[in-house]
């Protein structure tokens, strides 16, 4: 069983998580620079319809972490906290960053304030990245692991 929830973990993670971290990053410069709005809004539809996909990959993970035996190694629990800092990031901050650039008409966020939410925005998306590096990282090299990684 502990095979079939890894694989699905990270076949889950390659799927959902990969497109949000290209779209999520696209965003901010396509949003300034995009003749039209429709690959921004698109882009955007990426990040919030993978994120709910995505949650599947660290329910995946937990599954997989007790069928192995490991759901206390410290690797494994530090993961799971940047996992959480990565999605409260991406649903509190990177989804509300890219509705306000996209929203138009009365209110919306125009010129300097526009630029700069967009460079803030930018910013985000490269902590949310950087997060789910360390994780993979963490995945891959397991500290304190028997397999010699």
């Amino acid at each position: 069983m502990a095979k079939l929830f890894l694989s699905l973990h990270v076949l889950a993670a390659i799927l959902a998580i990969g497109p949000i971290t290209v779209a999520a990053s696209m965003f901010p410069r396509l949003a300034r620079t995009a003749p039209t709005p429709e690959t921004p809004a698109l882009l955007h539809k990426i990040c919030r319809s993978y994120a709910y996909v995505g949650a599947a990959v660290p329910v995946l993970g937990i599954a997989t972490g007790a069928a192995l035996g490991v759901l206390s190694d410290a690797w494994l629990v530090v993961s799971i906290v940047l996992t959480g800092v990565a999605a409260g990031v991406l649903v509190a901050v990177i989804l509300p960053g890219q509705g306000e650039l996209l929203e138009g008409g009365e209110g919306a966020v125009t010129g300097e304030e526009r630029r700069a939410a967009g460079a803030r925005l930018a910013m985000v998306t490269g902590v949310f990245n950087l997060l789910w590096a360390a994780v993979v990282v963490l995945m891959i090299v397991r500290p304190g692991s028997t397999t010699g990684a």
